[in-house]
């Protein structure tokens, strides 16, 4: 049985939160660029983006957000060989020197985020790296801590954290099950 521990209101607060935070760590949106991680953190890059460009004066979204794909950076594909590689995209400007925030849905093991930075390296050399997730429930199996996050949710490994964001699932919630 499912338990909804976010609903749209909730998500829509977290993620206001989280660009504010991100706005104020970096003084503006000067040199920012946000990266979304297949499939639903580039959703909720997308999302961010729009609300900083609603705060910050002069900040266009669609020069802002991208997304990383990790894909073939995965230390999984032998176990999972079935993953569709989606199209990296980074905002014309490139990331070399700038503030890259990557964002994500769920943050568990951190193996995902290790090989976003695999893929990142890659595509340039970013001053700094950031975080931001929406959810962090815990179990890092590698040094990786999120930056901005929208809610902590403690879980054992047994349970399973889904996020359902409208522009994929045509629902907006966050449950846990198991």
């Amino acid at each position: 049985m499912a338990r909804t521990v976010l609903q749209q209101a909730d998500i829509a607060r977290a993620l206001t939160r989280i660009s504010h935070e991100i706005l104020e760590s970096n003084r503006g949106a000067n040199d920012l660029v946000i990266l979304g991680i297949p499939t639903r953190g580039v959703v909720l890059a997308e999302r961010i983006g729009r609300i900083i460009g609603g705060i910050e004066q002069g900040s266009d979204p669609a020069s802002i957000v991208g997304s990383l794909d990790i894909t073939m950076y995965r230390d999984d594909l032998a176990r999972h060989p079935t993953r569709t590689p989606s199209p990296t995209q980074v905002p014309r400007q490139g990331i070399d020197g700038k503030t890259v925030v990557l964002v994500d849905d769920v943050l568990y093991s951190g193996r995902t985020i290790r090989a976003a930075l695999d893929a990142l390296n890659d595509l340039g050399r970013p001053r700094v790296v950031r975080l931001a997730t929406l959810v962090d429930r815990g179990h890092r199996e590698l040094p990786i801590r999120a930056d901005f996050v929208g809610k902590n949710l403690p879980t054992s490994r047994e349970e399973r954290i889904n996020v359902r964001l409208a522009e994929i699932d045509g629902t907006e919630e966050v449950t846990i099950e198991g």
